[in-house]
């Protein structure tokens, strides 16, 4: 089958490596090598990439020695008995028909443990640690650190290694004056304080000689106060280019930044302009990257010259078969990441194993069995939200005869309320994917069809799932029954026009979804508005490329209402809450905590704080106050001595998620 994506499966050469399309997989901290047989995990998690058509592929970042740790608990490379771990996971991507480099990755003063260092002793914000500054000695010996990593990567068998320059680790905390504020030949000037990352890539390359690829993840824009000039960013690109790399990955902004990069939020593609203005200076390759999630996507950077390949990280945890799905035509048919983060980000910044919610079979390639099951059963999956339609794909693919049954006009769920909410619409790409694959495996989807424990029981199906999901908690609040309140399901499903004034009760994930809702431009925010809301300068004449963010202020007041302590949003998405936060601030949104519901009524809410009440004029109130589970269809079956499956919402409402939901799915289909 014929493909539109001429440019993304033209080959390209890197070095002395011709690759067969333009796909990179950026790196991603699974943290697989850390567990046990970690590495052999890994190899069957990259190797499925690989056998799916990606050009090449990076490795999770690897320490070149105790101080370039992550934290303790993970890996580095500076013995030769460590290679043999390496091997394994090498062997088995080459077999699968794939490239790959190592990333060496020195967190300076990221670093979380007691050995780390920076070119100066101050601490980064979101590190509680205060680094060792680096002697001259320390340096040089970092340098030789980095050389020896490269040459037992080289003897690993890998194609080539990543040298991590952005992202404010090491070297990129070497190249800013916020980080760097030596006064010896390592700090001062540009180019002193460029020599680090130079020296590196000279005598790695010199080490390991012409045929070993040399990838350079450079920072296009910190975007932290007294960041890089763009300037001194250009210069340092020719330089590497003069000792030995080959190619360079982009890197997009500080993990302290405060400027969101890589989130939902973050429209498609926002930064290619910053590799392209980078490409003109360059005779060697350059990569786009961060919130590119689709090969048409893809071919739009490459067909626009903004680079000449393309890095994607999130959207191989998705689906590992993006690539050879994109070849062969099947677009519709690639499992889109959402950007979500809540299963891969959010849990590696805590250090535990990454998966991704809409594919929670990622990272588990050795654990999930894909064959087909011993006895094909009929089976009822009740309900078409996310849990449903994990269960029925999972059980259609081990070749059970699946019914799915769902009471509305739609399959989706909740995603379908997601997906209204600005900078969330690729949560629709998920139900597109669910559907046109339990379309091809040919599952009976019923809509509209709100089944009875009576008719199931006369379909005499050997497996009944129920995944009926959740309805909105009403509270015991006085007035809730007032005309003006409305529930968060009515307000995105039946979308009414609602005043200017808006009490919002409850500020968890659902809360500050309905606040952004309530407060976002009626246009869809275009990539210029968005860098010119963050304070991304486009020009690069600012340090950082940071500049004075320009107000977008709502012209609807809401009123963000909690009964807790503390933030709001507090447990939700740890790596893009404060983006959410910070968004809704920018737009006026007024948070309150620790207050008590008085009563509703015809002026607006009345509520109290600290012991005194207070009134808040306002025209609507949104509940948005929690859920609770739909499942009485499980006590009508069990009252016809029926047993059932549930899970998903239904199981459970309490801290319910997306995350849960797919892998309960998953999980249950897997086990029929």
């Amino acid at each position: 089958m014929s493909h539109p994506y001429t440019n993304l499966f033209t080959p390209i050469k890197v070095g002395n490596t011709t690759l067969p399309n333009r796909m990179v997989m950026g790196s991603m901290h699974t943290m697989l090598e850390e567990m046990d047989d970690g590495f052999a995990k890994a190899g069957a998690f990259f190797a499925e990439r690989a056998r799916n058509g990606v050009a090449l592929m990076v490795t999770g970042g690897v320490g070149p020695n105790q101080a370039g740790r992550l934290a303790d608990d993970e890996h580095t490379l500076e013995r030769p008995d460590q290679v043999a771990d390496h091997k394994t996971l090498v062997n088995v991507v080459h077999q699968a028909g794939g490239k790959i480099l190592m990333q060496i990755l020195h967190p300076g003063r990221y670093g979380q443990h007691d050995k780390l260092v920076a070119p100066s002793a101050i601490r980064a914000p979101i590190n509680k640690l205060t680094p060792h500054p680096l002697s001259e000695d320390e340096i040089e010996q970092t340098i030789k650190d980095f050389v020896n990593c490269a040459l037992l990567a080289q003897q690993a068998g890998y194609d080539g290694v990543e040298i991590m320059g952005s992202e404010g680790y090491l070297l990129n905390q070497f190249l800013a004056p916020c980080t760097n504020q030596r006064t010896d030949r390592w700090g001062g000037s540009a180019e002193n304080r460029m020599r680090l990352p130079i020296e590196i890539v000279e005598q790695t390359r010199l080490a390991v000689g012409a045929d070993f690829m040399l990838m350079y993840r450079i920072s296009l824009l910190d975007l932290v106060a007294q960041g890089c000039q763009w300037d001194d960013t250009v210069a340092l690109a020719k330089q590497l280019e003069l000792v030995g790399v080959d190619v360079f990955n982009s890197g997009i902004g500080w993990h302290e930044a405060r400027i969101p990069t890589i989130a939902h939020s973050v429209p498609a593609g926002a930064w290619t302009w910053a590799p392209a203005k980078l490409r003109h200076h360059l005779t060697k390759p350059i990569i786009a990257t961060n919130r590119i999630n689709s090969p048409e996507q893809a071919e739009r950077v490459l067909a626009n010259g903004d680079a000449d390949l393309v890095s994607m990280a999130r959207p191989f945890l998705a689906d590992p078969a993006f690539m050879s799905k994109a070849e062969q035509g099947q677009a519709d048919a690639i499992n889109t990441c959402i950007g979500c983060n809540q299963a891969c980000l959010d849990l590696i910044f805590r250090h535990q194993l990454c998966s991704c919610m809409v594919n929670p079979q990622a990272c588990k390639e050795t654990e999930i069995d894909r064959s087909k099951a011993n006895q094909r059963k009929r089976v009822a999956v009740v309900g078409g939200g996310p849990a449903g339609l994990s269960c029925a794909l999972t059980a259609a693919e081990r070749g059970h005869q699946v019914t799915l049954y769902e009471a509305s006009a739609k399959l989706g769920g909740q995603f379908n309320m997601a997906a209204i909410i600005p900078g969330k619409s690729d949560y629709a790409e998920t139900i597109r994917y669910f559907t046109h694959q339990l379309n091809q495996l040919q599952v009976s989807i019923e809509l509209n069809n709100l089944v009875s424990a009576e008719q199931l029981q006369q379909q005499g199906f050997d497996e009944i799932i129920i995944a009926t999901g959740v309805t909105p908690r009403l509270p015991d609040i006085p007035g809730l029954d007032h005309p003006k309140v409305i529930s968060y399901q009515q307000l995105l499903e039946q979308q009414p026009e609602l005043g200017e004034r808006v009490a919002v009760i409850g500020s968890g994930g659902i809360g500050m979804d309905v606040a952004e809702y309530l407060t976002a431009p009626t246009e869809p925010e275009s990539v210029s508005d968005f860098l010119e809301h963050w304070g991304v300068d486009q020009q690069t004449l600012e340090q950082g490329a940071l500049m004075e963010p320009i107000e977008m202020p709502s012209q609807r007041s809401v009123y963000l209402c909690q009964r807790g302590p503390g933030l709001p949003g507090k447990g939700v998405g740890l790596t893009t809450v404060w983006a959410h936060r910070l968004t809704l601030q920018k737009r006026g949104v007024q948070f309150l905590s620790e207050l008590e519901y008085v009563d509703i009524n015809d002026q607006g809410i009345t509520i109290m704080v600290d012991g005194e009440e207070r009134f808040i004029d306002v025209d609507h109130v949104v509940n948005c106050s929690g859920q609770v589970s739909r499942n009485h269809l499980v006590e009508e079956l069990a009252a016809l001595d029926i047993s059932c499956h549930v899970i998903g919402g239904a199981e459970s409402a309490t801290k319910l998620n997306a995350v849960r939901a797919i892998r309960q799915g998953a999980e249950v289909g897997q086990q029929l």
